[in-house]
């Protein structure tokens, strides 16, 4: 819940940047609804993508305050963000809930970014690699075979908290996550980006890119400033 007009500069200034750098990396900037169209406009023709932060799993109706797949999609979003965990915990979202918003955000021809993690009393319990390979098999459905879309761990106690996971732990779940998307889609599984999400910034961001199985970031406060993003894009 950040973002209003004049944070449109930013974004085209990260899109700008990313034209003129020739950065190997995709980059995607999320905003919230209100400004989605927006700055779908202001980026057109950049090499940056426009994505929601969330969808509802009905085409429509009845749901004060919601915004569909389908109108996301007609805002100029080309991806989504589902089961981010402020919305797992803030919002009594389940697995299965995710899963139908991700094959509502299908259906609607947009790429989930399906996001899993564990909070620190599962970390410290010993439960994280159950939790996170868990929510991977609840919350991707069986429709997601042949199409786009990442994974991204976002250990729940890193988030905004300037905490990190060790570089070993990271590696540890992104192994376990690559070997249940494996599992659950065969070859296919080995080509899913599995961003790591979780206090990124530029100062740490070069060495987490290096782990194997992490194919990208999940960005949050960082992602709000030119100058603190662009290093993090570079890094990739």
């Amino acid at each position: 819940m950040n973002g209003l007009s004049p944070d449109l500069d930013e974004a085209r200034a990260i899109a700008v940047a990313v034209e003129q750098g020739a950065f190997g990396a995709r980059v995607a900037l999320c905003p919230p609804a209100t400004l989605l169209e927006r700055m779908a406009r202001a980026l057109v023709g950049l090499p940056v993508a426009v994505g929601g932060q969330d969808c509802r799993a009905e085409k429509n109706g009845a749901f004060t305050g919601d915004v569909s797949a389908q109108m996301l999609a007609e805002a100029g979003a080309s991806l989504v963000i589902l089961g981010h965990s402020e919305r797992r915990a803030g919002h009594g979202e389940t697995d299965q809930i995710v899963s139908a918003k991700v094959e509502a955000a299908l259906w609607a021809g947009l790429e989930p970014l399906i996001c899993v993690g564990e909070t620190l009393d599962q970390r410290q319990a010993g439960t994280a690699l159950e939790i996170v390979t868990g929510q991977v098999r609840g919350s991707l459905p069986a429709a997601l075979a042949s199409k786009a879309f990442c994974v991204a761990y976002e250990p729940v106690w890193a988030i905004g908290t300037g905490l990190t996971p060790t570089l070993a732990e990271i590696a540890e779940v992104h192994a376990a996550i690559r070997e249940t998307l494996l599992t659950q889609f065969g070859a296919a599984g080995a080509g899913v980006p599995i961003l790591y999400g979780g206090s990124v910034k530029a100062a740490n961001a070069a060495e987490i890119l290096r782990i194997k199985d992490v194919g990208g970031a999940l960005v949050g406060g960082a992602s709000l400033k030119a100058d603190d993003f662009l290093p993090i894009i570079a890094a990739a």
